[in-house]
């Protein structure tokens, strides 16, 4: 096999940072090196991207695989590569996007997407065909490997007690989250809470005052890790009406721990939520309130996600995440044939057709 460096810098908390972590506590050791430095989007990560990788690699570098698992693939690198594009959110949706990101994914990751010698990943069918419709290749190029939970996303275990009851949105407070209509929905539902884990602008507690949410719209910024799964159980309910996801961690976290979720009916959500979850209109704050309003008052839909959303969530797990990463890493130990997790659908293919010299 190839020896693996892979790309650490990405490692985190959040997002594509919680799938770096994951997915790099359960490679052994004995076959990967990793790279440390600044965080791959800033200016000096982005400049140590080109050079740090050859350091650290040395003479061995025609014979290792760069594996980042984000979007910023060494350009430079002499050896194999695999790289992970989530999603394509900073062309698709306007807040995001920039002309330096435009020029990015234009210059560096399409040319990248389209190379005999580099493998994509990503995360979800959503993103994979997403992917392939832009770069203008075949989706079957791109392997869906997913996200996960793993044991501390149960139903069983601690929970946070609070006052009134509340619905829960983890994650940034960013446009496409949609936290304006989340706002309005939750202001025509009395006596729930609802809590944010990170700090909004100004601008939301004010758009609370006026819809009728004041003093119900909580800011709960910097959950720690350990907390995470009890904030989830102690929820009524965990709400992600999001217009735009790669994947929806925080609906999978949700369902892991048998709280009712309630998400858009769009983008990758869809796929992760199935029928263990109550899907709305995002962009109807109507929906978005009947969504809420079953999800809280119905106890029949509440007993039945009770059950669907665990035995959903056994579909995405971390281990079986990192065993598609290891084999198609070729790393001994890994499932290269079990690489798409069984809650998504995706064709076989076999990653090392797209090595092989003239399999563009």
């Amino acid at each position: 096999m190839n020896p693996i460096l892979y790309d650490s810098r990405w490692s985190g908390r959040h997002g594509i940072g919680r799938f770096s972590a994951e997915v790099r506590r359960r490679l052994p050791d004995a076959y990967v090196t990793d790279l440390a430095g600044h965080h791959p989007v800033s200016p000096v990560g982005m400049i140590e991207t080109e050079l740090k990788p050859h350091v650290g690699a040395g003479p061995r570098e025609p014979e290792m695989t760069f594996f980042s698992p984000g979007y910023t693939p060494s350009v430079t690198w002499r050896g194999r590569r695999v790289f992970t594009v989530h999603d394509l959110i900073h062309l698709d949706v306007p807040t995001e996007a920039s002309r330096i990101k435009a020029a990015y994914y234009s210059k560096v990751v399409r040319p990248l997407v389209r190379r005999h010698d580099t493998l994509v990943l990503t995360v979800s069918e959503f993103s994979r065909l997403r992917i392939a419709e832009w770069a203008d290749v075949d989706p079957d190029r791109i392997l869906t490997v997913g996200n996960g939970v793993d044991d501390r996303f149960s139903p069983a275990g601690r929970r946070i007690q609070r006052n009134r009851p509340y619905v829960l949105h983890l994650g940034n407070s960013k446009p496409h989250k949609n936290l304006y209509r989340l706002v309005a929905a939750m202001a025509k539902i009395p006596d729930v809470d609802l809590i944010l884990s990170s700090a909004p602008e100004i601008s939301l507690y004010e758009h609370a005052h006026a819809v009728g949410l004041e003093g119900r719209l909580i800011c709960q910024s910097g959950i720690p890790e350990e907390d995470l799964a009890a904030w989830l159980r102690g929820a009524a309910a965990v709400a992600i009406p999001s217009l735009y996801e790669g994947f929806g961690l925080p609906a999978l976290e949700g369902m892991a721990c048998g709280v009712p979720v309630v998400a858009s009916n769009g983008s990758a959500l869809t796929e992760v939520v199935g029928d263990a979850g109550i899907l709305v209109e995002p962009t109807d704050v109507d929906s978005i309130m009947v969504g809420l309003a079953t999800a809280l008052g119905d106890e029949a839909v509440r007993a039945e996600l009770a059950l669907e959303g665990p035995r959903r969530a056994q579909k995405f797990r971390w281990d079986e995440v990192a065993r598609c990463v290891q084999g198609v890493l070729g790393i001994p130990g890994g499932n290269a044939a079990q690489r798409v997790p069984r809650g998504l659908s995706a064709r076989p293919h076999e990653p090392d057709a797209y090595w092989k010299e003239g399999a563009a």
